[in-house]
This record gives C-alpha cells, sequence and structure tokens, in this order.
C-alpha cells in the first residue's frame, strides 16, 4: 500500500515581495516587532510561528486572486482577503527539513475550503486537528483530492477566517 502525502504552500516569494510593500487591500506594510501576542503568531511566508524579536507584519492577503491571476480561473465572488502575518523582510521560506503540516496544534479547529480549477468553492469541511496531526491532514487532503474536480485547498483558522496554507492538486 502507498502513502500519498500532501505539500503545504506558503505565500510565493513574488507575492511576498508585492505585500511587503502593499497589501491586496491597497494599504502599505507596517512592519513591528514581534513581542508579546504577536510572538507566536503564525508567519505564512516560511509556515513556522513568529519568534520574539522577530519583524513582521500584518497584512491583507488574497490567495485565490493570486493563484487565479497565473491560471485561467475567475473566482469572481470567492475572491476573498484577510490578514496573515508575514516576515518583514525576506526569510528564505520554509525549513525543506521540516516535513509536518504547519500549526498543527491538536485540537483546533481549521476549515478545508476545496476550489475547482475555475476558482469556485467546490466543497469544504471542519477539521479538528487530531493528536496524530499529519496522518489526519493526509486523510483530509486524500478525501479532497478524491474528487478529480478539485484543483486546490486553502485551510483556514475557524475563529479568525484567516488563510493558513494551500495544498494543490500538482503539488502531489
Amino acid at each position: 500500500m502507498t502513502t500519498t502525502t500532501y505539500t503545504a504552500l506558503a505565500i510565493p516569494s513574488a507575492a511576498l515581495a508585492q505585500l511587503r510593500s502593499v497589501d491586496d487591500a491597497g494599504r502599505p506594510c507596517r512592519a513591528f516587532t514581534a513581542d508579546g501576542d504577536a510572538a507566536g503568531s503564525p508567519l505564512r511566508c516560511c509556515l513556522r510561528a513568529a519568534r520574539a524579536g522577530e519583524r513582521i507584519a500584518l497584512v491583507s492577503y488574497a490567495p485565490l486572486r493570486r493563484w487565479a491571476a497565473g491560471s485561467e480561473a475567475e473566482p469572481g465572488a470567492y475572491d476573498e482577503q484577510g490578514p496573515v502575518f508575514i516576515h518583514a523582510e525576506e526569510c528564505g521560506g520554509p525549513d525543506p527539513a521540516h516535513r509536518a503540516y504547519p500549526f498543527d496544534r491538536p485540537g483546533a479547529l481549521r476549515t478545508l475550503r476545496r476550489y475547482d480549477a475555475g476558482g469556485r468553492i467546490v466543497g469544504g469541511r471542519l477539521f479538528e486537528i487530531p493528536e496524530a496531526a499529519t496522518a489526519g491532514f493526509d486523510r483530509a487532503f486524500a478525501e479532497a483530492f478524491a474528487d478529480p474536480g478539485v484543483a486546490l485547498v486553502h485551510v483556514r483558522a475557524v475563529e479568525y477566517g484567516c488563510f493558513h496554507f494551500e495544498v494543490r492538486r500538482d503539488s502531489l
């Protein structure tokens, strides 16, 4: 029996370069030093938690819009933007040696939204991260991609609705 693994995708570097200037809501990026509550914030540039003392920014990001710009998709009303934390300067992206899914605290609630190649929502589900987080995510993605019409899945936090990461069919 073969096991399929899925890859969590960070915000692409070209998008990060733009977001570090002006975000997807048209606001200038305002960096600050992570301390207090901001330390531990989920960074979508490198898919890890912010550390105290790091320079980070909270920007508005439209993941489906940016994905659609590189494809034939027209998400229409499904285009949305929301807050994400990123490093204020280039960080090198995710550690390639780290294979687990990011932000995988057992018990945390996530929404897994499925989109087709046209950028329309074709399903979704509430997902509670189990103790065996990697195996749980793998099962949830296998379920999502069992539908041949699913092109990508966005993982979002339930509490704030913010985008955590994306998994694409072609990243399998």
